[in-house]
């Protein structure tokens, strides 16, 4: 095992605990979102959830849900520039790192915008967004690191 291997595991861990979260988060929130825009009195949102967000309207649950994806985005990209300093021993891949996330977040930005007149570019938009939201990245910095000439050398 490489020197960081250790860490670099609890960072994908870590991240893979975010990822359950975020999910627990979404799909509560998309029941909440779903029961309101449908003018329903039932929700299928966990009480819990419920509970937190009771008095918000539609418009701030739609705000929330915007703030938290940029959340999970901005902590997958603070996990990935940690896995690539521990693997690969500085921050050499960090500028590569957040253009990509940046380039691929306008991508799904522009998608999205661009579905009002082709629809199936929705589907796209959200898995590009998802794919930044989960830990994702991270297992292609892991794979890269693998096979990188760069990576630490392996110690005994």
């Amino acid at each position: 095992m490489r020197k960081g291997d250790a860490v670099g595991i609890g960072i994908v861990a870590l991240a893979t605990a975010l990822g359950a979260v975020r999910e627990f988060l979404f799909v509560n929130l998309n029941y909440q979102i779903d029961s309101y825009a449908q003018g329903r009195t039932l929700s299928y949102a966990h009480s819990a959830f419920q509970k937190v967000v009771a008095g918000s309207g539609l418009d701030q649950l739609i705000l929330l849900k915007w703030g938290l994806a940029a959340l999970f985005v901005v902590l997958m990209l603070a996990a990935g520039i940690a896995l690539s300093r521990v693997l690969f021993g500085d921050h050499r891949y960090r500028k590569p790192i957040v253009l990509g996330t940046l380039a691929i977040a306008v991508i799904a930005l522009a998608f999205h915008g661009l579905a009002a007149w082709m629809p199936a570019l929705e589907g796209v938009s959200i898995a590009l967004s998802h794919a930044l939201q989960y830990p994702v990245p991270l297992l292609f910095i892991y794979a890269a690191s693998w096979t990188s000439k760069s990576a630490p050398v392996r110690e005994g």
